[in-house]
């Protein structure tokens, strides 16, 4: 349920009534208490954790949602677009249910990541920014993930990584992330 906020923001500048329509009652909450680690005047050190929580809780970034935390953030929206689109952990078009991020960097392709990037995408029947038919997973190549030594790795939905990864322990994960898309 998306939670409709109106809201006003006085500032030296301006008085002006914001309407923010992407950002749900939890998502405001969570954005609240990210504020609370900054001075108040430095709302904008919260941009990057509000447009995480955003993206956790949408799937994806859209331009309204871009928007709307810049309004609630009371920051410029090319400010919020800016770090959206700068860092590859934000997605501004809709991917699956499970975005799997694999390291096809050095240190993971001294490790054979090539073999479990052919792996997936023979599985799952898709390339590196494609969604299944299904909509339940998608596939990005990803930035070193700093854990060389696990390597080959992944990540899901940019929250848990899987170290050491071979054939068998990446389809025994495909297996557990299907089963929980069923329920």
């Amino acid at each position: 349920m998306v939670f409709k906020k109106i809201f006003s923001v006085n500032s030296v500048f301006s008085v002006a009534k914001l309407e923010i329509k992407m950002l749900s009652k939890q998502a405001i909450e969570k954005i609240d208490y990210e504020l609370t680690k900054y001075p108040a005047d430095k709302r904008q050190a919260a941009v990057m954790s509000a447009l995480r929580i955003v993206q956790t809780e949408h799937g994806w970034l859209s331009k309204d949602s871009i928007s709307d935390v810049a309004s609630y953030l009371r920051i410029p929206e090319i400010a919020a677009l800016e770090v959206a689109t700068f860092y590859n952990m934000y997605d501004l078009v809709p991917v699956g249910q499970y975005k799997i991020s694999i390291c096809t960097n050095i240190s993971c392709m001294l490790r054979d990541s090539d073999s479990i990037v052919n792996h997936l995408q023979t599985k799952l029947g898709i390339g590196f920014n494609e969604v299944t038919a299904d909509g339940r997973f998608c596939l990005k190549e990803g930035e070193c993930m700093g854990a060389c030594g696990g390597a080959p790795l992944m990540i899901v939905n940019n929250h848990t990584m899987h170290e050491f990864l071979t054939p068998e322990s990446v389809d025994a994960i495909l297996e557990d992330l299907s089963q929980k898309a069923l329920k």
